[in-house]
């Protein structure tokens, strides 16, 4: 008998982790949700389509994971602590095996990161999936993308590109170099499928970075739209860019900075702080540049401009 949208709902996602502050959760027409003294909330949203987020055939268990990651990864370049989430699962069928791997995807991170899905929808279609999620942070500390200056450095965590370079693989558009290891392609396989968003760094940037934004569209991309918020220009050093050795074993140094700079997906955070401002003990970022006067993005290979123009991925116009 095929499974009903209430037995659906019931089996796999009614009890989907559990909070204090969560007065009514899943299973009402609506979710109550208690916000403590002197928090605000933050809302996030984000849908991946098959073939266009993700290749058809991904893994159930990736794209749970991913679906979850993508939002907590807004969360984080705000400066907000994870809470609840709301999912919208547009599915083919009800095929309960696909069903049992996405939820495990999306539990084991939601529970890693103290989130409790409260609410959503199911409907019959092609292979869509929305989440909204909340987070919580003190009154009046949220991160934003316009609050840079000229002078301020730029900093990024994690090393940009390796997600891009999983995606090539998997749509074999890229051919590893002879000599990669096996473990390489796997680790830039699984930072695609399994992106880290970067929750805990958000959290210590509150009252230190001057703007911060997720790198979802690409390194130069979201760093350009974080500097035309700031109303300033930005200047990356393409010889600071802080490139994995998996990637450069598989892609090589040229091809590894094209990742880095224009890839998608890899999730980390791109931030601004005031030149003279210590960063918090260990903290693990990367300085690529500065912010300056002016406006648009110039990338240098020391003390010599580059040619680059890609702005990033944009929906509508890739």
């Amino acid at each position: 008998m095929p499974l009903s949208e209430f037995a659906l709902i019931e089996r796999y996602f009614r009890d989907l982790g559990a909070r204090r502050d969560t007065r009514i959760g899943v299973g009402d027409d609506g979710a109550v949700l208690a916000v403590p003294p002197g928090q605000e909330v933050v809302a996030v949203v984000d849908t991946l389509v098959e073939g266009v987020h993700f290749p058809a055939g991904t893994a159930a268990r990736s794209i749970g994971h991913r679906a979850l990651a993508v939002n907590l990864s807004d969360l984080a370049a705000m400066g907000a602590t994870p809470a609840w989430a709301l999912l919208a699962l547009t599915l083919p069928r009800a095929d309960e095996a696909w069903l049992a791997e996405f939820t495990a995807g999306f539990a084991a991170l939601a529970r890693a990161h103290d989130v409790q899905l409260v609410g959503g929808d199911t409907t019959a279609g092609p292979l869509t999936i929305t989440v909204q999620a909340l987070g919580l942070l003190p009154r009046g500390t949220a991160l934003l993308r316009g609050g840079g200056q000229a002078g301020d450095l730029v900093f990024v965590t994690g090393t940009p590109g390796d997600a891009a370079g999983g995606l090539a693989l998997l749509q074999e558009r890229m051919r590893a170099r002879p000599d990669a290891a096996a473990n390489s392609l796997d680790a830039l396989r699984d930072r695609f499928l399994f992106p880290t968003p970067r929750c805990a760094t958000g959290a210590r940037l509150r009252g230190v970075a001057s703007a911060c934004i997720d790198i979802s569209d690409g390194l130069a991309g979201d760093l350009a739209k974080l500097a035309a918020a700031s109303g300033c220009g930005a200047r990356v050093d393409v010889t600071q860019l802080p490139l994995s050795a998996a990637l450069l074993a598989v892609a090589g140094r040229a091809a590894a900075e094209h990742f880095a700079l224009t890839g998608g997906d890899d999730y980390e955070l791109c931030f601004t702080v005031p030149a003279q401002a210590p960063l918090p003990d260990g903290l693990a970022c990367t300085a690529i540049g500065q912010l300056v006067e002016g406006r648009g993005l110039t990338v240098c290979r020391g003390g010599s401009v580059i040619d680059f123009s890609h702005s990033g991925f944009d929906h509508f116009a890739n």
